[in-house]
């Protein structure tokens, strides 16, 4: 496949792509480029639903000025024993693996950005000077973590502090087997307001059963590997 940077064209294909509803794959078989590579110029940049070719070829050249006049926040310095541009492109491939799987694009920023940290915890000042972003904007992304279980806060004095630690994916996978019971539920209750001799009460019915399940096993499963896991690392 060609290399180099996509261009002014390939940005105006890649938004056409993405307006007719093509998939990341076959835009990026049009171009003759790799798939990581359009999922992370779409993942910089607005996400499936707000890229703009203009916009994208912009924050690109502005993105690169930055680069030369100072290093990325978050970005270890040469020192640290890693490399900055093999860390900044696992922090892109990171990003752009979670907005592919439905995150919002500064939802997985700001995951990424906690999750990525030495410490696993950054003030609301500190993510908004890293991602240069506003506070209302972290407000709202680390409040769709937290109600998922991603991310926990607490005050310190008049600052707002967030972080994640290793139980986060625990959190998260138990929070979805809950989501589970609620539809299972809901959809036990339509199959017998429409009957489970009709069509759609079967069909809800079905639905339920198998959410049920689902919803069992989800969390048999996270149980499992928590303790499996604790005991690894001696908890």
């Amino acid at each position: 496949m060609p290399g180099g940077r996509l261009t002014a064209e390939d940005r105006r294909h890649i938004a056409e792509g993405l307006a007719a509803g093509l998939t990341y794959a076959e835009i990026a078989r049009r171009l003759g480029r790799s798939r990581s590579t359009i999922t992370r110029e779409i993942a910089r940049n607005g996400g499936p639903h707000g890229y703009r070719a203009a916009r994208a070829q912009h924050a690109t050249s502005w993105r690169a000025r930055r680069r030369k006049r100072a290093p990325r926040a978050g970005v270890p310095h040469s020192g640290d024993g890693r490399d900055a541009g093999t860390v900044r492109e696992f922090e892109e491939r990171f990003v752009a693996m979670m907005v592919e799987t439905g995150l919002a694009p500064m939802t997985a920023r700001v995951f990424a950005a906690l999750f990525l940290s030495e410490s696993g915890s950054l003030t609301a000042a500190e993510l908004v000077r890293q991602l240069r972003v506003s506070p209302a904007t972290i407000s709202h992304a680390t409040t769709w973590l937290e109600r998922r279980g991603m991310l926990a806060r607490e005050r310190e004095a008049r600052r707002m502090r967030y972080s994640v630690d290793v139980d986060v994916w625990y959190r998260a996978w138990t929070a979805s087997a809950r989501a589970m019971a609620v539809w299972a539920d809901t959809t036990r209750h339509g199959a017998g307001v429409f009957g489970t001799d009709t069509p759609t009460g079967d069909r809800l019915q079905t639905t339920s059963r198998f959410l049920e399940l689902l919803g069992h096993d989800m969390a048999q499963a996270a149980e499992h590997w928590r303790q499996a896991l604790f005991l690894r690392r001696g908890h």
